[in-house]
Parts: C-alpha cells; sequence; structure tokens
C-alpha cells in the first residue's frame, strides 16, 4: 500500500493489500495518538487491536516526516503517510491482521526511527503489505531501460529522417507511411517523456492553446506534419516542418546521453502511459487527420510493456495482482489489434461501433485500474 498526503491534509491511497490510507470519516480524539519527532516514534499506541484502525499522527517536531506502519521484523509497509508537517495531526486509517507492528518515522534531514513493537491477536490473517523498494533495486531496471530509450532514439532519428526525404521528395503517400512508422516509435517511449524536457512538447506537442490552432507558427512537429500530410496542405511547405522535426530528434537523440530517467517515472508512468490513451487516443482528441490513434493506444501498450518488463524483478515478489495485470494486457491488445484492416491501416476512433467503442474503453479503464498501484509499489522510499 502506498498513500500520500497532499494539498489541505487530504490522504490518497493506492491500494495494493488491504491498508488504505483516507480522510476517514468519523476520525475523532478517542484514537490513538501517536507522537512523530526526531527524537521519539510511536509513542501512544497502548491498546492494539485487529480490524480497522484509525491512528492520529501527530508530528511534534521541527521538520516535516514521512511515516510508515511496519512489520519490525522484515520492514514490510502496511501503512504510510507523506508530508506531515510540523504541528499537524492526521489521519492513518489501517485494517490490521494478527502479527508485529511498529511505526517507523523519517524525519527529514535525519535517520529513521523505529518505535516500540506492539502485537495484534485475536483478528484474521493479515492481508500482504509492501517490502520497501530503495534506490539499489531499481538500478538494474533504470539501466535497462535507459539502454532501451536510447536505442528506441536511435530508431526514431532513422525514420523521421525518411519521412523527411519522402516531403522532400514530393510524395504525399511515402510521407504518410513513413510518417506513421516515426509517430509510434516516438509513443513506444513513454515513460522517457519527464526526461525528454521541452523536446516532447516541440516533437510531439498538439495545438491546443496556441493562439492560431493548427495555424500557429509555434505548432511543430509530428501533429503539425499529420495536419499537413492528410489535410492536403503543399508538400513543399510542409519540407521546413519535416526538417524542424529531425533537427528536434536529433538534438533529443544527443542530449539524452547526458540525461537520466527519475527513477520515480518507471513506476508512474506504467499507469500514466495508459490513462493518457484512454483520455486523449480513445476520445480521438489528438488525432489531426491521419485516423491513426488506436495504432497510438497499441504502441503505448508496448510502451507500458516495456516498463512492466523491466520493473518485473521489482513488482513479482510485491504485487500479488501482476498476473492480471498480464491477463489483462494481452486483452487490450487484442481488442485494439483487431481494429486493424487487413491492408494493415487503422480504424479511425470515429468508425468504430458503440460496441467496439464501450469494449475498448472498459478494456483500456480496467487495465488503467490495475497499473495504478504500481506507481506507489516501484517508489523509492526511505528505510533508514
Amino acid at each position: 500500500m502506498r498513500a500520500r498526503l497532499v494539498g489541505g491534509g487530504i490522504a490518497i491511497a493506492v491500494v495494493a493489500g488491504v491498508a488504505v490510507a483516507v480522510w476517514p470519516e468519523g476520525a475523532s480524539a478517542q484514537d490513538p495518538e501517536i507522537q512523530i519527532s526526531r527524537s521519539a516514534c510511536g509513542q501512544g499506541w497502548a491498546d492494539p487491536r485487529p480490524g480497522v484502525q484509525t491512528f492520529r499522527l501527530h508530528n511534534t517536531g521541527t521538520v516535516t516526516a514521512e511515516v510508515d506502519l511496519i512489520d519490525p521484523a522484515t520492514g514490510v509497509v502496511y501503512g504510510e503517510v507523506e508530508g506531515l508537517g510540523s504541528g499537524t495531526i492526521r489521519p492513518l486509517q489501517v485494517t490490521l491482521g494478527n502479527g508485529s507492528y511498529a511505526f517507523r518515522c523519517l524525519p527529514e534531514d535525519s535517520a529513521a526511527i523505529v518505535g516500540p513493537a506492539v502485537t495484534v491477536s485475536g483478528g484474521a490473517e493479515r492481508g500482504p503489505g509492501v517490502a520497501p523498494v530503495t534506490q539499489n533495486d531499481l538500478l538494474g531496471p533504470l539501466k535497462s531501460y535507459q539502454a532501451q530509450v536510447t536505442h528506441g532514439l536511435e530508431q526514431l532519428a532513422a525514420d523521421v529522417g525518411k519521412v523527411k526525404e519522402a516531403i522532400r521528395g514530393n510524395d504525399r503517400g511515402a510521407g504518410q507511411g513513413a510518417w506513421l512508422v516515426a509517430h509510434l516509435d516516438y509513443e513506444r517511449l513513454g515513460a522517457a517523456y519527464n526526461a525528454f524536457g521541452d523536446s516532447d512538447k516541440a516533437i510531439n506537442g498538439t495545438a491546443d492553446g496556441k493562439p492560431d490552432g493548427v495555424k500557429s507558427s509555434e505548432f511543430t512537429g509530428f501533429h503539425r506534419l499529420e495536419s499537413g500530410l492528410w489535410h492536403n496542405e503543399d508538400l513543399a511547405a510542409l519540407v521546413p516542418v519535416a526538417e524542424q522535426l529531425d533537427s528536434d530528434v536529433q538534438k533529443l537523440r544527443k542530449s539524452f546521453a547526458d540525461s537520466q530517467v527519475d527513477p520515480n517515472d518507471l513506476g508512474l508512468r506504467a499507469h500514466e502511459i495508459v490513462e493518457n490513451t484512454l483520455q486523449f487516443e480513445l476520445t480521438a482528441r489528438t488525432d489531426y487527420g491521419s485516423g491513426t490513434n488506436l495504432a497510438t493506444a497499441r504502441a503505448n501498450l508496448e510502451g507500458t510493456q516495456a516498463v512492466l518488463d523491466v520493473l518485473r524483478p521489482v513488482l513479482a515478489p510485491r504485487y500479488p495482482a501482476l498476473s492480471k495485470v498480464d491477463k489483462w494486457m494481452e486483452r487490450t491488445k487484442a481488442a485494439l489489434d483487431s481494429a486493424k484492416k487487413p491492408d494493415n491501416s487503422w480504424t479511425p476512433v470515429r468508425q468504430l461501433s458503440a460496441a467496439q467503442r464501450q469494449k475498448l474503453n472498459a478494456d483500456v479503464s480496467e487495465l488503467t485500474e490495475l497499473l495504478a498501484p504500481i506507481a506507489a509499489i516501484a517508489e523509492p522510499r526511505r528505510t533508514s
């Protein structure tokens, strides 16, 4: 389980077991108040009992702290609150099964403190917690993913060069075909977008918010080319657009060697890529004429699969629903593949039947929900 406290002190939970952290209704002054500071941790839990339990975490110290409810023998986490400010009280609601528990306090700029252990008995067997993921656990996955993105950018650069040459050669059909290949190259790199910085907007930005829409000089990249290629714009006028895209991709390819994918992004993007697919591709909001949103959605799934593959050693012992994720990944891929025509073109979203759209939306929505806990499980935690 992973929970965060965000603006206004409301706790947002992602469930990977039985424990949840929320702003619970009915929290009261009778709930145990747990003291949190640099010098003491976990004092105040005098009546351990099984079942639903709400704790009032009181930061009596002078710095912000993170608080974990753990098994003191293994370090497995059963509840967590981040960003507990000095002098504040926040609730943590958990469902406790039989076993040993302790609070671990991690004040800013200070070593972790583990409070006294308590034993809960007389209830049900406790559900699975989450073994903390450390920076070291993510070194291998990050190195592997970084290498995949580097290779992907090399392929992207080569394929964007073919787009440029087709447009220079005044061949609209070849330009459209090359555009789709190159665009899908880019869409498979979803977990690295944060590391791309402003290059992402230049390469794959939309006309949303631009003062002149698709006619804006600030509208560049793949979607600007898509608009021109599929709306019969003079190809000579598209040559500078293609050259700019080629230049932007080459700059990204060279600069990425000095960039680093954030460890937090791997797990986070596994969910966000599919969430964005649901929001932008299955609604055709990013269709500028090619009608290839479902091809993009399929490439997004490949990008998600790449993240799952490198994170699998981390996730396998921590996320019991991983096999269910795999099942829904395959199901969703098959649903998207059914929209591919015998001539390898793709059915535009707007031409799908109501039943096809409902199935796709349902499959991608379910997959999005199953992927949501991965961000919390794979986020590196302090343990000392």
